[in-house]
């Protein structure tokens, strides 16, 4: 998992996301192996110690290597599916502040276009009414 960075700027729904998974000690602990699992080091450690295992440690390592690599496989995939519930929240809270924010835009982007549209038409409405005069002559006092 990516860290945080708190002196950059991130969208709203990234620091809610950040905090929500801060506040829970449960979700700090899931975030923590997933991102172990995920990892090279992982593999490595799993090869050298499978490895030194089955050469050193039992004649016949295969049913207990077999209990064992299944129970950690049934864990790893609850954890690969915490990720994947964990991201597709995330996706649904950015997807849902990005339409309020669209939303919000859009009416402002109305009300201005509105506002410019009267600006507009009583400018054209002054203009038509007062036709400008030729300033290359002085003005005649009506006397």
């Amino acid at each position: 998992m990516a860290k945080f960075d708190p002196s950059a700027q991130h969208h709203p729904s990234v620091v809610a996301h950040w905090e929500h998974r801060g506040a829970s000690l449960q979700l700090r602990v899931a975030d923590a192996i997933t991102a172990f699992a995920g990892s090279m080091t992982f593999v490595y450690i799993h090869a050298v110690a499978f490895a030194i295992w089955m050469v050193f440690g039992e004649s016949s390592p295969w049913p207990t290597l077999t209990l064992i690599v299944s129970l950690e496989a049934i864990f790893l995939s609850t954890f690969v599916m915490i990720g994947q519930n964990r991201q597709a929240h995330f996706q649904q809270v950015k997807a849902d502040h990005d339409f309020v924010a669209q939303e919000l835009e859009l009416q402002t982007n109305t009300e201005l276009t509105r506002q410019i549209h009267v600006l507009t038409t009583e400018l054209h409405r002054r203009l038509l009414a007062d036709p400008p005069q030729d300033v290359s002559r002085p003005a005649t006092p009506d006397a």
